[in-house]
């Protein structure tokens, strides 16, 4: 049998500001129940971190987890930081470093991600060898607001008809509108406040496993 072009349908991204805003645990403290729940990928997106910042936070998370764990960590934009710490690999954005002018040693070790919003920037992912690239937002989110409007179902079915490229859902995603993205060709979907913000997170990860079948 032939293996998974992606071997999660489910990714998680990280907003510790928005969980110290809201009085949530850490990242860090909710973390290692999720990986215990089945969680096989993180996008650790902090953005306002400095580097030296930023590596004391993905070591936090990964000291918090057991050995053997199995959850690969993609760190956003930050090639070079998640070389160095020994990450599965890097989730690049709109406005990063393309990724084809990144270093040959970073490729051959690094799995890339890539944030896109339309069929062509699916299409440019592909092309650069992405292993996977986000698409959305596709339905509104406050956590999107500053791309623009929320493209759809339509555009996700229109990019995922355009390539092989493995598609993560992202914007607005709940378990409920989950199967609706799949159903428009999506490998998976991405999550930030669906499950930071529940009551339960791990309960809304389960949730989300019954939706797409598999973390």
């Amino acid at each position: 049998m032939a293996a998974p072009p992606l071997p999660f349908r489910f990714y998680l991204i990280t907003d510790r500001l928005a969980d110290r805003a809201a009085r949530r645990p850490a990242p860090a403290t909710v973390l290692p129940r999720l990986v215990a729940a089945g969680l096989r990928a993180v996008q650790v997106r902090e953005k306002d971190l400095s580097p030296a910042d930023l590596a004391r936070f993905c070591e936090a998370l990964l000291a918090a987890l057991p050995a053997g764990h199995g959850c690969a960590l993609f760190l956003n934009d930050r090639a070079d930081l998640a070389l160095s710490l020994g990450l599965a690999g890097v989730h690049l954005r709109e406005d990063s470093l393309p990724l084809a002018r990144h270093a040959p040693l970073l490729r051959a070790q690094l799995r890339y991600g890539v944030s896109t919003h339309s069929p062509e920037g699916v299409r440019a992912a592909e092309a650069a060898g992405a292993a996977f690239a986000t698409f959305g937002p596709v339905y509104e989110t406050p956590s999107k607001a500053g791309y623009g409007p929320p493209v759809g179902l339509h555009a996700l079915e229109q990019a995922a008809a355009r390539t092989a490229l493995p598609l993560l859902a992202l914007g607005g995603v709940t378990p409920a509108r989950a199967r609706d993205c799949l159903a428009a060709g999506a490998w998976g979907v991405a999550a930030i406040s669906a499950v930071w913000a529940a009551p339960d997170p791990v309960a809304a990860l389960a949730r989300f496993e019954e939706a797409l079948g598999a973390l």
